[in-house]
């Protein structure tokens, strides 16, 4: 399945497409999509649905982020050999975890904003995968297991904040719409090789980041298993999991974000995001 959520900010309503793309309305059937009813089991119900008996709602409408207030966003740095190398920095010997925050989440098409003390806005467009079951020391073999879906994500970073402002990366990942999502939560098992993705990102019609999931340093299940050893992973955490070369920090010089750029993400399978920068 393909789930989304349509309407104006905080009133979004629960929906899925169609064979035919259409978009139909779920909130008969669940109240939205949250930690509280993502599960692997929920999921089964809704799959048992017949979709076009459902009122269809408008494509015209607002996509907000598919997941609402989950209960944790991890986030995955430096997981691409390329692009820890154009940032100077070495490939990581086991995966680097950090947190962003959940109110940094927005819709896929939502408008990016600088804060006001912030010059180095950067890009990441990335996988995010969304949990759904509790699991703890996960095994490698078993981690899809856990998985109920996938998602566009842009991990969008203030890098002086990152960087120079303490040593915590949080503080540069979680400004109020660092954390675009969407379009769609598809289901695990609407991707036949995970481990064979294409992502790009385009700003202002220029192509800026390419990357495929097969050249990951750590692949999903990789990072599963390990998050699992040191916390308890819950329905509907969501986990992003690193970006490939070409943000603009990694430029010669850097090129960060500025007001009026407009950034196109595409993931095999997983739509499309487009986002306009605007000042604070």
């Amino acid at each position: 399945m393909k789930l989304l959520r349509v309407g104006n900010l905080g009133k979004e309503k629960p929906a899925a497409l169609d064979k035919e793309g259409k978009i139909r309305d779920l909130s008969d059937h669940i109240n939205d999509f949250t930690p509280e009813t993502l599960s692997l089991e929920v999921l089964s119900k809704l799959e048992q649905i017949d979709l076009s008996k459902l009122p269809e709602l408008s494509n015209k409408d607002r996509i907000g982020s598919c997941i609402a207030r989950p209960g944790n966003f991890y986030a995955i740095g430096l997981n691409y050999k390329a692009h820890a190398e154009e940032t100077n920095a070495n490939a990581p010997s086991e995966p680097i975890v950090f947190n962003k925050s959940i109110y940094s989440i927005v819709g896929p098409n939502d408008d990016v904003v600088i804060p006001k003390d912030s010059n180095q806005l950067d890009h990441e467009v990335e996988i995010a995968l969304v949990i759904g079951k509790k699991g703890k020391y996960i095994k490698e073999s078993e981690a899809q297991d856990y998985v109920l879906g996938y998602c566009i994500c842009n991990d969008v970073s203030e890098r002086d904040w990152q960087k120079n402002r303490g040593g915590q990366w949080v503080k540069g990942k979680s400004g109020d719409t660092f954390g675009p999502l969407g379009p769609y939560l598809v289901t695990k098992n609407e991707i036949k090789d995970i481990f064979n993705i294409n992502l790009t990102l385009d700003l202002n019609g220029k192509r800026r980041q390419t990357g495929n999931t097969g050249l990951m340093i750590f692949n999903f299940n990789v990072l599963i298993s390990h998050l699992s050893e040191f916390l308890t992973l819950m329905p509907g955490d969501l986990i992003t999991t690193g970006t490939p070369a070409g943000v603009g920090l990694g430029m010669n010089p850097p090129d960060f974000l500025k007001p009026g750029d407009e950034m196109l993400l595409k993931v095999d399978h997983m739509g499309e995001q487009r986002n306009k920068i605007i000042k604070e």
